[in-house]
């Protein structure tokens, strides 16, 4: 009997832990914008530099991408893989991928998680090197 008191108890506990674990996650993850906004991305490649106004509806700035034809990629394992930006591809025989920055900083999500508000300012930077 105190065996099964013990299981039920942790089994107990770690539902509390992971619904802990669940509000803390939901309180805390970046909030999106619904509606018409306007998102600038600047792709850079080598000496290339172009930069496009995307006017979307989209939440997210993977499907806004997508949409307006800027990437092509492929899902992995953490979403959208972008593969070519601006027309450009990444060449994997040369360790190229790449990179996004919002105002210059690190993006700590992936592309289909980074939620996008009017005006916001992202840059693609082709990269060597993994």
């Amino acid at each position: 009997m105190k065996k099964n008191t013990k299981i039920l108890l942790s089994v107990l506990a770690l539902l509390v832990a992971v619904g802990a674990l669940a509000g803390v996650y939901l309180a805390l993850r970046p909030g999106t914008q619904a509606g018409a906004k306007a998102v600038v991305v600047t792709v850079a490649a080598g000496e290339k530099s172009d930069e496009h106004t995307l006017h979307t509806d989209a939440e997210y700035l993977g499907q806004a991408l997508l949409d307006a034809g800027l990437v092509k990629g492929e899902d992995g394992p953490y979403g959208l893989y972008i593969t070519e930006a601006g027309g450009v591809p990444a060449d994997s025989a040369k360790q190229q991928w790449w990179c996004l920055t919002k105002g210059g900083e690190p993006v700590s999500t992936g592309v289909d998680t980074t939620p996008i508000a009017d005006g916001d300012r992202f840059e693609l930077t082709l990269t060597t090197g993994y």
